[in-house]
């Protein structure tokens, strides 16, 4: 119930701000491993004073967050890539994170590239109706069988608070560490070519 809340919440956010919604921030991180493009498209929320924590406590029961704001977090890959020791065909998923309150949180790739801003709320604009829209709640019914890969990330802190959520890139090796950061926390992970 309280999910359904938050997205009512923020399906009648979306209704105020009409045009402006097309203006929402994005973000994209873009790295090259051996000579094939990584890039991952985003909204980027601003904590605007609040706590992450507080923020997090909102997440529905299965704690998937959509990792970004307004359309949906992708991933795209030019050549195969390896996650967590798991190999990512080429191709474009959706991104999401799973954020466990009592453990280390997870980065999702999805097969499933979200649903049509249309068919989740009737008086979406026109020119966003078939924009795709993460899964806001249910995502592991709904879902879940989509996935490509689910590995941890490591969890650091930061020395300066990031007010927009920032996803990038580090050269590392032959890959590179992917970097989630919003407020005073981080989570990492490498990408590497797949072997």
């Amino acid at each position: 119930m309280k999910m359904r809340s938050a997205v009512l919440a923020a399906l009648a956010a979306l209704c105020l701000a009409g045009p402006a919604l097309a203006q929402a921030p994005r973000g994209a991180a873009v790295t090259t491993l051996g000579t094939n493009k990584v890039v991952i498209d985003y909204g980027r929320p601003a904590l605007k004073g609040r706590d992450l924590n507080v923020l997090m406590k909102d997440l529905p029961a299965d704690r998937i967050w959509r990792a970004g704001e307004n359309e949906v977090t992708t991933f795209t890959t030019e050549a195969p890539v390896s996650i967590g020791g798991k190999t990512v065909p080429a191709g474009k998923y959706s991104l999401y994170v799973r954020a466990d309150e009592k453990s280390a949180w997870s980065l999702i790739l999805n097969r499933d590239l979200g649903v049509p801003l249309g068919k989740i709320w009737d008086k979406a604009p026109e020119n966003m109706k078939n924009a795709p829209w993460p899964h806001l709640e249910g995502y592991t019914k709904a879902i879940g069988d989509k996935e490509v890969v689910r590995a941890k990330l490591k969890a650091t802190k930061r020395g300066s608070a990031a007010d927009l959520f920032t996803i990038s890139f580090a050269p590392k090796g032959k890959g590179a560490d992917l970097n989630l950061a919003w407020g005073n926390e981080s989570w990492s992970i490498e990408v590497h070519p797949a072997k």
